[in-house]
C-alpha cells in the first residue's frame, strides 16, 4: 500500500482558528509555552517549526525547506481560509472526530471543519467543559451531580464520545472509585461557593471532574483521557498514564473503552496500560507532530508493547490546518516506514504490516467508535 492510500480516522483533533493568522499567531501555535520566543528568534526553529517548513511548504506553492520568512509571507498572501482548504483537503483524513472544549468560540465547528476539508466531522464532548456549563446555570449543590450526568447522558445522543483534562486540573493520580451522592454534593458545595465568591468556573475539583468520567462511561461511548506532554498548565509528573491503573482496573467492568491521548513522553507506559486491560487504547497524538524528523522512533516505541488492536492514529491538531496536514502525512510516512523495517529485518510479513497500519490509520477507531464503514457526505 502506498503512503498516500492509507486511510485515516484522526480520533482527536480540534478546529482551525477562523481569523486571519499574522506571524505572532502562527508562531505561537508551534509551541506549547505561552511565552514568545526571545527577540531575534523563531518558534520556527524546531522539530516542529522545521517540518513544517519542509512539508506543508509545497502546498503552499513554496519549495521544500523554505525560510521561515518566506513561508510567513506566503501564507499571508494567499490568505487563512485558503491556507486551512488546501492544507485540510491535502490531509485526505477521511473521518475527523472533533473535541469542542477548547476555545470553541475561536476555531471551526466540527460541521465547519468538515465543510472546509471535505470530510466529515463529529464531536467529542469535553467534560469538564460540560460541567461548567452546568454550573453557569445555577443549580442547587445537591443537584448539581445529577444535573452533570443528565447532561453528559443527553451529549451521547449525539457526541461521538467524551474528553477529560483531568490531567491539567487535577492529575491523574486521582481517587480510582466511582465518587458517592453525598462526596459530590459536598464538593459540589465548595465549588459554587467559590463561583458565589467571584472565581471562573473553571472546574479543578478532582471528585467532580471524577464523577463526570463515570458519568460518560456510563453511557458506553468512550471517554479520552489526555497523558503526557501538555501546556504549562499540566504537571508533567502527574500526567503519567501509569498513574491510572487503578482507575482502570475499577473502570474495566463497565465495557466502555477507555482512550489514552497523546502520551510522550510515557508512550511506553501507555503500551504496557494497554497490553494490560482489554478496554484500553492509546495513540501518540501530537507527539509525532512536535518531535518532527523523530516521529518514526517513538511510533516504533510506542509499538513495542502495545497490540496492534489497540492503537489508534490522531493528530490533536489545534488553530493551525499545518498540523492537521502535518499529522496526517507524517503518519503515513512513519508507519510505512516503521512497518517497512520490520519487513526488511524479516520479522513481519508485508501482508501483516499492511494489515496494521490499517488498524492503526482507520480500523480501530471504526470499531471502537463505531463508526459507519463507509463515511457519510460531510456535513
Amino acid at each position: 500500500m502506498a503512503d498516500a492510500e492509507l486511510v485515516l480516522v484522526d480520533h482527536h483533533a480540534h478546529g482551525v482558528l477562523r481569523a486571519d493568522l499574522d506571524r505572532g499567531t502562527i508562531e505561537a501555535l508551534l509551541t506549547e509555552s505561552a511565552a514568545p520566543p526571545p527577540a531575534g528568534t523563531t518558534a520556527f526553529d524546531s522539530q516542529l517549526g522545521f517540518a513544517i517548513r519542509r512539508w506543508c511548504a509545497p502546498l503552499l506553492d513554496l519549495e521544500p525547506h523554505a525560510p521561515a520568512d518566506n513561508y510567513v509571507r506566503r501564507r499571508l498572501e494567499i490568505g487563512s481560509a485558503e491556507a486551512a482548504r488546501r492544507l485540510l483537503s491535502g490531509a485526505a483524513v477521511a473521518t475527523w472526530l472533533v473535541d469542542t472544549g477548547h476555545q470553541g468560540d475561536t476555531v471551526t465547528t466540527p460541521g465547519e471543519l468538515a465543510a472546509i476539508s471535505g470530510s466529515p466531522a463529529l464531536e467529542i464532548v469535553r467534560l469538564e467543559s460540560a460541567a461548567e456549563r452546568v454550573a453557569r446555570s445555577g443549580p442547587p449543590a445537591g443537584r448539581l451531580g445529577a444535573e452533570v450526568t443528565a447532561a453528559v447522558q443527553q451529549a451521547a445522543a449525539t457526541a461521538t464520545g467524551f474528553k477529560s483534562i483531568a490531567a491539567y486540573r487535577c492529575g491523574l493520580d486521582f481517587e480510582p472509585a466511582r465518587p458517592g451522592p453525598a462526596e459530590v454534593a459536598t464538593a459540589a458545595g465548595r465549588w459554587l461557593r467559590a463561583m458565589d465568591a467571584g472565581l471562573p468556573a473553571r472546574l479543578d475539583d478532582p471528585v467532580l471532574i471524577r464523577h463526570g468520567i463515570w458519568a460518560a462511561l456510563d453511557t458506553g461511548l468512550p471517554p479520552q483521557l489526555h497523558t503526557g506532554y501538555g501546556d504549562a498548565d499540566s504537571r508533567l509528573h502527574r500526567a503519567d498514564p501509569a498513574l491510572l491503573q487503578d482507575f482502570l482496573a475499577a473502570s474495566q467492568p463497565t465495557g466502555a473503552a477507555v482512550m489514552l491521548l497523546h502520551c510522550y513522553p510515557y508512550h511506553r507506559q501507555a503500551g504496557a496500560m494497554a497490553s494490560v486491560f482489554p478496554h484500553v487504547y492509546l495513540d501518540v497524538g501530537e507527539a509525532l507532530n512536535h518531535v518532527g524528523a523523530r516521529s518514526a522512533a517513538i511510533l516504533a516505541e510506542a509499538l513495542e508493547l502495545t497490540p496492534f488492536h489497540k492503537m489508534l492514529y490522531s493528530s490533536d491538531a489545534f488553530g493551525l490546518p499545518e498540523l492537521h496536514y502535518l499529522g496526517a502525512a507524517a503518519f503515513r510516512r512513519d508507519i510505512a516506514a516503521v512497518t517497512g523495517r520490520f519487513v526488511t529485518d524479516g520479522g513481519w510479513s508485508a501482508a501483516d504490516a499492511t494489515r496494521v497500519a490499517q488498524l492503526i490509520g482507520s480500523g480501530n477507531a471504526r470499531r471502537v467508535y463505531r463508526l459507519p464503514a463507509r463515511d457519510p457526505s460531510p456535513a
